[in-house]
């Protein structure tokens, strides 16, 4: 039980740096971020095992093996960096170091207020310019409601997956349980896509991700719908919105943080979206809400945003006081 208050304890000094600090673009401009190393050794069993002349049933064998490797092998990195640091005086500093480079808190504000700044200094154009970073979407087809709508949107899936996902994998397995989290989702972001490419050789990668996923988005539109009120909307239209909407969205996980924004700020979101080469025709979340989105609502889904985290941090210092007693 000691072991473990000190994992929380650990976690909670992660968050406050990395919501202090942030990710430090200098250091990542003369080295690779550690999910960039990830990325490399996806690509590689990608080149190696994805064969297009292969069966589709090879396909998905080989992705699947791909898969316990990356698991494997970010966990053992993890349970290593873990024997090491506490072999060393002020081990608990690296862990903490290491553990804040994985959460997304400042980064995600800061993406996020770039597109809402975008809008205001530049207009469209600017605007547009910034969402492309950060959404997949064409930004040429994008109004200055789309490109609200599309900020928005990212605000609330990447708190889930980006915040409270690698928070809830630390608390519950460690450092081990991070690396691996974070090993799933970004090959989920490389290889899960349903193409041609994709659909064998990705399949355990994107139905493993959709699992690993589903408690941090729950979490994450429990702690959006609780933090409304900080931007004058309402808890209660948010959890109704989940509970009524969130089964809308085609992914599993990605609707209950969506829905609880668009019940927060009492706007639609989602709905049908243009994509490079392809459109998509989904249902509004929160549907009779406002569609007219602008940069204004984007400041308060930051509000609701840093909220959240304080919800999540709050959580967490709860739990690691009761745990001391």
């Amino acid at each position: 039980m000691l072991i473990y208050n000190n994992v929380l304890w650990l976690l909670l000094a992660a968050l406050l740096i990395d919501a202090v600090f942030g990710d430090p673009d200098w250091l990542w401009r003369r080295l690779p971020h550690p999910v960039v190393w990830i990325g490399k050794v996806i690509s590689f069993f990608d080149k190696s095992l994805n064969s297009p002349d292969a069966a589709p049933d090879q396909r998905k064998r080989n992705g699947i093996l791909t898969l316990l490797a990356l698991v494997a092998g970010a966990a053992i990195i993890g349970v290593v960096i873990h024997f090491l640091a506490a072999m060393i005086p002020g081990g608990d500093a690296i862990i903490v170091v290491i553990t804040a480079i994985f959460i997304a808190q400042n980064s995600l504000y800061r993406h996020v207020a770039a597109v809402r700044d975008g809008l205001k200094a530049n207009g469209l154009d600017g605007g547009r310019k910034a969402v492309a970073m950060i959404v997949g979407r064409d930004p040429e087809q994008l109004d200055e409601a789309g490109v609200s709508r599309a900020a928005i949107e990212s605000c609330a899936e990447n708190f889930a997956d980006g915040v409270v996902a690698p928070v809830f994998w630390f608390a519950l397995l460690g450092l081990p349980g991070l690396l691996a989290y974070k090993a799933v989702n970004t090959a989920d972001s490389m290889i899960g896509h349903k193409n041609q490419k994709y659909t064998d050789f990705g399949w355990a990668s994107a139905r493993f991700d959709d699992l690993i996923n589903l408690p941090a988005s729950r979490l994450a539109g429990t702690f959006i719908a609780l933090s409304a009120p900080l931007a004058r909307g309402s808890t209660r239209r948010s959890l109704a919105c989940i509970f009524r909407d969130a089964g809308k969205h085609r992914s599993p996980n990605a609707g209950w943080p969506e829905a609880a924004m668009a019940g927060a700020l009492d706007i639609a979101l989602a709905g049908p979206r243009a994509y490079p080469g392809y459109t998509v025709e989904d249902p509004y979340l929160n549907e009779t809400g406002r569609k007219d989105a602008e940069a204004g609502d984007i400041s308060g889904a930051l509000t609701v945003l840093v909220g959240a985290c304080c919800m999540q941090a709050m959580a967490l210092l709860i739990i690691s006081l009761s745990l001391t007693r």
